[in-house]
C-alpha cells in the first residue's frame, strides 16, 4: 500500500521534517530508505540515507538580479564523500534548469546535496552569472579547484548558447543528447528516490507510489515549451513516438496576449482564482444537466472558450440597439477583445483569471488525451509526466490525472515527480560519473550504456 499524505506538492516540514539539523528525524528517514535498498548491486551513486529536503538553502548567493528560482526540494546525500567537479544545465525554449552538488557548510554532517535552480531562458545571462558564482566557490562547495569545473549541458540551448557558456566560464562544456538525458534522469528518480513518484487527484491530493521491480516499459510525457512523448523499453532502448506543439509555451504565449500576466507563476496563480465556466461552454449549458448515457457530467467542457463569441456578439448587439457606442461601451468592447479586466455581455462576465483557467484546462486535457492514445497504441500501462509546465500545480496535475483515468476507464494512472522539471538536467549530471557516482537498478554498466 502506498504511503498517503494530504500536503502541498512542494512539500512542507510537517510532511517531510527529516532535514539536516534534526538527527532523530534523519535516523528515522534513513531507516525508511535503507529498507528499500535490498539489492544494492553496483552502486555508483551513494544514495544510502538519501532524502528530499525542503528548507531554503544558504549557498551560494542568488544572482544579483534575483532572476533565479530555487526549488526547495534539494536531495540530501549524507553518505557521499567523493569530490564532484561538474554542474549540469538543461536549457530549453522557456527555462534553463541547473543542478549542482554542494557540501554541507557550517555543519558537522558528512555528504552533501543536489541543488536545483531554474532561470527563464530569456535571462540566460543571469544563469551564466550564477554558474560563475558556482565556479568561484568550487573549493568550498565541492572540494575541487575552480579550473576543474566542467559543465554538462543538454537541451536545445546547449547548442544555441554553447559559445556563450564557454566564453563566460572558460571551462570544458560537454553537450549531451536531450532525450537520453531525460531517460537517465527519470530512471534515476524512479529507482533511487523514495517519496519522489506520486499520483494526484482531488480526493487523494498526493499519494506516493511504491518502487516497482518492473520499471519498463513506460511512457514519458515531457511537457516543456512543446510536448514530447517517449516510449522507454529499457535503459538502452527508447523512442520518441509522438508529441504536440501545444504545450507550456502555448499557454505562456497566449496568456501573455490575453491577460496582463508576465510570468508563468503569475499565470498559474490567475488560473487558481479563475472560473472556467464563465468562458467555456459546458455539457450542462447544452443539455441543462448531465449527459449520463455517455458518461458526461454537466461540468464537462464541451467547447473551450465556447461562450466568448456569444458574449461578444451580445455586447455588439446591445451597442447597436443603443444607437452606437458610448465611452463605457467602447471600453467594454476592448475588454471583450482580450485586454485585462472583467468582460460583460447580457449579465455574464469573465476575467483574465477565467481565461487563464480555461486555457490551462484546454492544453492539459489535450495533452492527457494524446498521452492516453499513445499509451494504448504502444501497450504502455505506466505514464509519467515530467517537464517544467507542471510545476506542482494542482489544477494541472488533476486535469492530466482525470484525462488518463477517464479515457482508460480507470485502468491507468498518471504519475508525477517532485523534480519533474529537472529530468534532463539530472540525466546530464549523471552522464559524468566521478568515483562512487552512478545509478542502481536502472542499467548494469555505464560504459556499456554509453559505449
Amino acid at each position: 500500500m502506498s504511503a498517503r499524505i494530504a500536503a502541498d506538492h512542494t512539500g512542507d516540514h510537517n510532511h517531510d521534517p527529516e532535514y539536516a539539523g534534526r538527527p532523530t528525524s534523519n535516523r528515522k528517514r534513513t531507516a525508511t530508505i535503507d529498507s528499500t535498498i535490498i539489492h544494492p548491486g553496483s552502486v555508483r551513486i551513494n544514495v544510502q540515507g538519501a532524502f528530499i529536503v525542503d528548507e531554503e538553502p544558504s549557498i551560494p548567493n542568488r544572482s544579483a538580479g534575483g532572476e533565479g528560482h530555487h526549488d526547495t526540494k534539494d536531495i540530501r546525500l549524507p553518505n557521499h564523500t567523493a569530490v564532484v567537479s561538474h554542474i549540469a544545465v538543461d536549457i530549453g525554449g522557456s527555462l534553463a534548469k541547473l543542478v549542482y552538488f554542494s557540501r554541507e557548510r557550517h555543519s558537522p554532517d558528512l555528504g552533501g546535496r543536489l541543488n536545483f535552480v531554474s532561470f527563464e531562458t530569456d535571462t540566460i545571462d543571469a544563469c551564466l552569472e550564477f554558474m560563475q558564482q558556482l565556479k568561484a566557490k568550487q573549493l568550498t562547495l565541492n572540494g575541487s579547484e575552480p579550473g576543474e569545473l566542467c559543465v554538462m549541458a543538454t537541451g536545445g540551448g546547449a547548442y544555441k548558447y554553447y559559445d556563450q557558456i564557454k566564453e563566460a566560464l572558460g571551462v570544458e562544456v560537454l553537450r549531451e543528447d536531450e532525450m537520453e538525458c531525460l531517460i537517465i534522469g527519470l530512471d534515476f528518480f524512479i529507482t533511487e528516490m523514495p517519496d519522489e513518484v506520486f499520483t494526484y487527484s482531488d480526493t487523494d491530493p498526493m499519494e506516493f507510489a511504491q518502487a516497482r521491480p518492473d520499471v519498463y516499459p513506460y511512457l514519458l510525457v515531457n511537457i516543456g515549451s512543446g510536448v514530447s512523448m517517449i516510449k522507454v523499453s529499457g535503459p538502452k532502448h527508447y523512442e520518441r513516438i509522438g508529441g504536440t506543439s501545444l504545450g507550456g509555451g502555448t499557454l505562456w504565449g497566449l496568456l501573455s496576449l490575453l491577460t496582463g500576466a508576465r510570468t508563468f507563476q503569475e499565470m498559474l496563480a490567475m488560473a487558481d482564482r479563475g472560473d472556467n465556466s464563465a468562458v467555456d461552454m459546458l455539457v450542462g449549458d447544452i443539455y441543462g444537466s448531465d449527459y449520463g448515457k455517455i458518461g458526461l457530467k454537466s461540468t464537462t467542457i464541451a467547447s473551450s472558450f465556447g461562450k466568448v463569441f456569444k458574449m461578444k456578439r451580445h455586447a455588439e448587439a446591445e451597442a447597436e440597439d443603443g444607437g452606437g457606442l458610448a465611452n463605457g461601451d467602447r471600453e467594454e468592447t476592448q475588454q471583450l477583445e482580450g485586454a485585462d479586466g472583467p468582460v460583460s455581455g447580457r449579465g455574464h462576465a469573465f476575467t483574465g483569471d477565467d481565461i487563464s483557467r480555461s486555457l490551462l484546462y484546454a492544453i492539459s486535457n489535450n495533452i492527457g488525451q494524446i498521452a492516453y492514445l499513445q499509451s494504448e497504441k504502444h501497450s504502455l500501462k505506466h505514464i509519467y509526466f515530467g517537464g517544467s509546465f507542471i510545476r506542482g500545480h494542482r489544477q494541472t496535475m488533476n486535469t492530466l490525472s482525470y484525462a488518463i483515468k477517464f479515457w482508460s476507464k480507470g485502468e491507468k494512472e498518471a504519475y508525477f515527480l517532485r523534480h519533474e522539471g529537472y529530468l534532463g538536467a539530472v540525466g546530464a549530471f549523471l552522464k559524468r560519473q566521478p568515483k562512487n557516482w552512478g545509478r542502481r537498478n536502472s542499467f548494469e554498466d555505464a560504459e556499456t550504456f554509453y559505449g
